[in-house]
């Protein structure tokens, strides 16, 4: 498999617009300029991270698996190893906690931070 394309930041952050739109999410780089029509969240929303690096606010908004796999068709690179930022994947679970106001369990949803 051949290694994939290396980008400064420097370079990303000149594609900001509707004519290029790049983000980097944990530390890879998605040409998302094709995908602004077609966003469920809007394009204004990708065009706010254009250029930038969007990890918080991608994990923040707790996208699914099937969101985390249509991504990967916009991927057309990584960030060179001096550039790259720690970041955390944020995984959605389910965890049953105990309902005080009846005798059952509740199940409540919780984000959990793992390392990537």
């Amino acid at each position: 498999m051949a290694s994939p394309k290396l980008y400064r930041r420097e370079e990303v952050a000149k594609k900001n617009n509707s004519q290029g739109a790049w983000i980097v999410i944990h530390n890879s780089i998605y040409n998302v300029t094709e995908f602004l029509n077609e966003h469920p969240g809007g394009e204004e929303v990708l065009l706010e991270q254009a250029g930038n690096d969007g990890t918080e606010a991608f994990e923040d908004v707790g996208h699914s698996t099937d969101a985390r796999e249509l991504m990967k068709k916009y991927k057309i690179g990584e960030v060179v190893e001096e550039d790259r930022i720690e970041t955390h994947e944020k995984k959605l679970s389910w965890q049953p906690e105990k309902d005080s106001s009846s005798s059952g369990y509740g199940y409540s949803l919780l984000k959990k931070e793992i390392q990537v």
